[in-house]
C-alpha cells in the first residue's frame, strides 16, 4: 500500500535522477571527470546547471562535427569525384547552393530550375530555411567561396537548432535532466548534423514534445505542424498520441493538438500551394517517384537477388509494412500492462518508418536520437545503437568512394556496403526490441523504476485507463522482482514499495 515515505516527491520537490548512481556505463565514464557525484554534494548551488552543461556540450560536439568536415571545406567538395567520400565529409548543403538556384537568386517553388530537378524538392519550411541562409550568404566572389559561406551560414543556423534540441530534451523529463548528455555526446549526431537540413524538423519536434510534457496541447500541435512543414516524418507522432489518448480518454486534448497541427501546417503550405502549385507538389511527387536508394532493405534485396524493384513496388511494400507496424504499435498501446509512455511509442513509430522506407540517408539518424533518449535513457543500449549508426555512416561514404573512383576501386565494395546496411537495420531493431520489452515489462523501464509514470506524457502522466484490451484489463503482474519503487497504475504519481 502507498505510504508517506514512498509517495513520489517529484510533483512538489523534484529530485533529479543521478545517472552515475543508476547506470553502470555512466558511472564508469564519469571517472574521466572525477567520478560519480558524492552523496554529500550540494546540488543546485552552481551556475553549471544540467541544461547549461548539456547545451554547451552539444554545441561543442557540433563544432567538432564541423571540424570533421574541414577536408571537404578546403577543397574536397569542389575537386575530385571521390575525395569527399574517402574523407567521409560529404554535405548536400554546398552542392545545392548552386544546384537549386540559390546562387542565381531564384525563388524556391516559384522559379523553375535547369536540369533534371525542375523545382526544389524539399518541404516548404525547409525551403524557407534554405532561402534565409542564402540571403545571409555574400553573393560576390567565386562560386566556391559562396558555397563555403553558404555551408557556414547554414551550420550556424543548425547549431541553434542543436541547442534547442539539447535544451528541450533536458527539460522534457524534469527529473532526468542529465539524460540530455546522450543527445549532446551522440557521435552520429555530430557526424551527420550538417549533411542536410533535418535538424530544423528535429528541433521543432523536440520543442513539441516539451510542450506536451508541460500540458500545452495546442502549442504541441502547432509545433508538430511546423515540424511536418519542414520534414515529412513528424506527423507520425499523432498516431501514438491518438491511441494513448484513446486509452486514457483524453479526447479533448488530442483534438486540440490535432487542430493545432493541421492549422500550422496549412498556414505554412497554403500560400505556396495556391501561388506555386507545381513547385509545392515537387517534394511529394519526388518522394513518390524516387526509386530504391541507399540504406534500405530494398537495396539489399535488389542487389543480392539481382532483381529490379520499381518505385511503385517499393512504395506499396513500404506502405504495407508501415501499416502493419502501426497496427503493432496500436496493439502495444491497448494491451500493455501499463499504458506505454508517449516517448516510447513515438520512437517506435518513427523507427518503423525509417526501417520500412525505400531510402535511408545517414542524417536520418538525427530523427531518432532525441526520441531514443526519452524512450530508453540507458547508456549501454544507446551506445550500441550509435556504434551501428557510425558504422553505417562510414560504410555509405566508403561505398560511394568505391563506385566513384573508377578502376582504382578505393573504398567498400557492394557486399561490404550491404553489411553496413544490415548493421544499421539490426542496431535500430535492437533498440526497438528493448523499448518493446520495457513496455511489456515496466519494471525494466529505467524511467519508471526511478518512480515516475510518464514524465513526458503531459495529461497522460498518471491518468487512469478508460479503454484497454486483453491482459491490460486486469491488474498488472510484474514478471520480475526488482528492488525500488514502482508506479501504481492510475494513482496519479503515487508509488508502492516493491514486496
Amino acid at each position: 500500500m502507498p505510504s508517506a515515505d514512498t509517495t513520489r516527491v517529484s510533483v512538489d520537490e523534484p529530485e533529479p535522477v543521478r545517472p552515475t548512481k543508476e547506470d553502470e556505463v555512466a558511472a564508469s565514464g564519469s571517472e574521466l571527470i572525477g567520478g560519480p557525484i558524492g552523496r554529500r554534494a550540494l546540488l543546485g548551488t552552481s551556475w553549471w546547471t544540467p541544461v547549461r552543461v548539456v547545451a554547451l556540450v552539444a554545441i561543442g560536439m557540433f563544432a567538432l562535427g564541423m571540424v570533421q568536415k574541414l577536408p571537404c571545406y578546403d577543397g574536397a567538395w569542389f575537386f575530385g569525384a571521390s575525395s569527399q567520400y574517402t574523407h567521409a565529409c560529404y554535405s548536400d548543403i554546398p552542392h545545392l547552393y548552386q544546384g537549386r538556384g540559390f546562387a542565381d537568386g531564384l525563388v524556391p517553388y516559384f522559379d523553375k530550375l535547369s536540369g533534371d530537378m525542375e523545382y526544389l524538392e524539399y518541404p516548404v519550411l525547409t525551403g524557407v530555411f534554405m532561402e534565409v541562409a542564402a540571403w545571409l550568404t555574400p553573393g560576390s566572389g567565386k562560386i566556391q567561396d559562396q558555397e563555403q559561406w553558404y555551408w557556414m551560414v547554414n551550420a550556424g543556423m543548425l547549431m541553434v537548432c542543436t541547442a534547442v534540441i539539447a535544451v528541450c530534451t533536458v527539460r522534457t523529463q524534469r527529473r532526468r535532466p542529465w539524460d540530455g548528455l546522450l543527445v549532446a555526446l551522440a557521435p552520429a549526431f555530430a557526424l551527420t548534423a550538417t549533411i542536410n537540413w533535418d535538424l530544423l524538423a528535429v528541433a521543432l519536434l523536440a520543442a513539441a514534445m516539451l510542450m506536451w510534457s508541460r500540458r500545452r496541447p495546442l502549442a504541441f500541435g502547432v509545433l508538430v505542424g511546423l515540424a511536418t512543414a519542414a520534414k515529412f516524418y513528424p506527423f507520425l507522432v499523432l498516431g501514438p498520441l491518438l491511441v494513448l489518448c484513446w486509452r486514457a480518454g483524453k479526447w479533448r486534448e488530442f483534438g486540440t493538438a490535432l487542430l493545432g497541427a493541421v492549422g500550422a501546417w496549412l498556414a505554412v503550405n497554403l500560400p505556396v500551394m495556391f501561388l506555386a502549385p507545381e513547385g509545392w507538389a515537387k517534394f511529394y511527387s519526388f518522394s513518390r517517384e524516387r526509386g530504391v536508394d541507399f540504406g534500405s532493405i530494398f537495396l539489399i534485396l535488389s542487389q543480392r537477388f539481382d532483381i529490379q524493384i520499381t518505385a511503385d513496388t517499393a512504395n506499396t511494400s513500404a506502405m504495407v509494412m508501415m501499416v502493419l507496424a502501426c497496427g503493432g504499435v496500436a496493439a502495444l498501446a491497448f494491451t500493455a500492462p501499463r499504458r506505454p509512455r508517449l516517448a516510447q511509442l513515438v520512437f517506435l513509430i518513427v523507427a518503423a518508418f525509417i526501417l520500412t522506407n525505400k531510402v535511408y540517408s545517414p542524417q536520418y539518424v538525427l530523427w531518432l536520437i532525441p526520441l531514443a533518449v526519452l524512450a530508453r535513457p540507458r547508456w549501454r543500449d544507446f551506445l550500441i545503437w550509435q556504434a551501428c549508426e557510425v558504422g553505417y555512416f562510414l560504410g555509405i561514404w566508403m561505398y560511394l568512394a568505391y563506385t566513384t573512383s573508377g578502376d582504382a576501386h578505393k573504398g567498400l565494395p557492394t557486399e561490404g556496403y550491404q553489411l553496413a546496411i544490415a548493421v544499421h537495420l539490426l542496431g535500430t531493431l535492437f533498440l526497438c526490441a528493448v523499448v518493446v520489452r520495457d513496455i511489456y515489462l515496466p519494471e525494466r523501464d529505467v524511467v519508471r523504476r526511478a518512480g515516475d509514470d510518464d514524465p513526458a506524457g503531459g495529461v497522460l502522466d498518471g491518468a487512469e485507463d478508460v479503454f484497454v484490451l486483453g491482459a491490460a484489463a486486469h491488474p498488472p503482474r510484474h514478471a520480475a522482482h526488482l528492488d525500488g519503487p514502482h508506479v501504481a497504475w492510475g494513482s496519479h504519481g503515487t508509488t508502492e514499495s516493491s514486496p
